[in-house]
């Protein structure tokens, strides 16, 4: 298979390139190995391990670390799936099993933050593609890349689905002792044939909250980005109430959780996803994102806030802001409840929420969605 980094100058550079990759003479070898059966490894040196996250972006956060691109966890609905089709490879089964891995990401980044200029901001990982996806068994990136923000001085967090972080829980009390540290697991799918069938690459459910479980015990505020909540299939009161009593139940500190949003690169790929799985709710889906649209609309948003805040409070599950919380940085911030008329997403028959559950004080807003 060829790629737009083969065949080319050994000069050539592109404007255009993925952070870090812009220079393709950083092509090493691609390879592939029994134990990752089905997997594709392409090894780079990359030039940069501190990506600068644009201005106009709404992510909370000025910098991240991606050790990889593609990821093998294989969830239908990651936004990161049309970054792959700049390597002229598609953003389907392509990123599932076409990982590209910066294999000098660690000697990068420690003289990256070296430099006089470095201001020792807050560094975010995994919000791309997973840093403890089945790769890093392989390349053990994360545990250099940890003790390189810690003894620098650099706060940082982590995100992932991957249970693999356990084996980094020395390290990471280790950094904590030296920088502010946030810990977060992804966990959106508390159906286990759903999550089969939608992110069939990743780890249990119940292996994700052993996890948080692990994390908790070790002294971290763990958050789990309940997110994507995907409409007509985990938005309902009783799957939202399940979902947070699991995760309350493993030790969770707080939640954060946003709707489904589906970027040009990914859509395609849901929506094909949906007409095998759940044809029945194809159209909806379109009179949801219609179009070039990408999030759901601002209606049902305000809705499923409606819905799931009082639940959040009911759990005790709420991200707070509070200097009495030092491992933890909050990336939300308060919004107020829409007043856009709800008439298109009533409640069910027998999905009402008590009005006990019901409580006056607002939790957060979400945060944009990060996987």
């Amino acid at each position: 298979m060829g790629m737009r980094w083969q065949g080319q100058r050994i000069d050539e550079t592109d404007s255009e390139a993925l952070p870090g990759m812009e220079n393709r003479t950083g092509f090493l070898r691609t390879v592939t190995t029994p134990e990752f059966a089905g997997m594709t490894f392409h090894e780079v040196l990359a030039k940069s391990a501190l990506n600068h996250v644009p201005g106009s972006s709404r992510m909370p956060f000025q910098w991240t670390i991606n050790p990889y691109r593609g990821c093998s966890h294989a969830c239908v609905y990651c936004f990161a799936r049309g970054t792959h089709t700049y390597l002229d490879l598609d953003a389907g089964r392509d990123f599932d099993s076409q990982i590209v891995v910066k294999v000098n990401v660690v000697e990068t980044l420690e003289k990256e933050l070296r430099r006089g200029s470095w201001k020792h901001e807050t560094v975010a990982l995994g919000t791309n593609t997973d840093p403890y996806q089945r790769a890093e068994g392989r390349y053990r990136l994360m545990p250099g890349i940890l003790a390189a923000l810690a003894e620098s001085g650099t706060p940082f967090s982590v995100l992932t689905k991957g249970t693999l972080i356990r084996r980094d829980i020395p390290a990471l009390v280790d950094a904590a002792t030296q920088v502010p540290v946030d810990v977060q697991l992804s966990i959106a799918m508390f159906d286990e044939t759903l999550r089969e069938a939608i992110e069939h690459g990743a780890p249990t459910t119940q292996a994700r909250l052993d996890t948080v479980r692990a994390l908790s015990d070790a002294g971290f505020r763990v958050g789990v980005f309940l997110m994507p909540i995907l409409p007509h299939l985990t938005d309902s009161v009783d799957a939202i109430d399940r979902a947070l009593r699991r995760i309350r139940e493993a030790g969770a500190d707080h939640v954060i959780y946003g709707a489904l949003h589906l970027r040009a690169g990914v859509k395609a790929w849901f929506l094909q996803w949906l007409s095998q799985h759940r044809p029945d709710l194809l159209s909806s889906y379109r009179a949801l994102y219609p179009g070039g649209a990408s999030e759901a609309p601002k209606d049902y948003r305000t809705w499923l806030g409606r819905r799931v805040k009082p639940l959040i409070r009911m759990h005790g599950l709420e991200a707070r802001h509070s200097a009495d919380r030092p491992r933890r940085r909050s990336f939300s911030e308060p919004e107020p409840v829409g007043t856009q008329p709800l008439w298109l997403f009533e409640q069910p028959a027998g999905e009402r929420i008590a009005p006990s559950r019901v409580g006056a004080r607002r939790a957060p807003a979400p945060t944009p969605t990060l996987f």
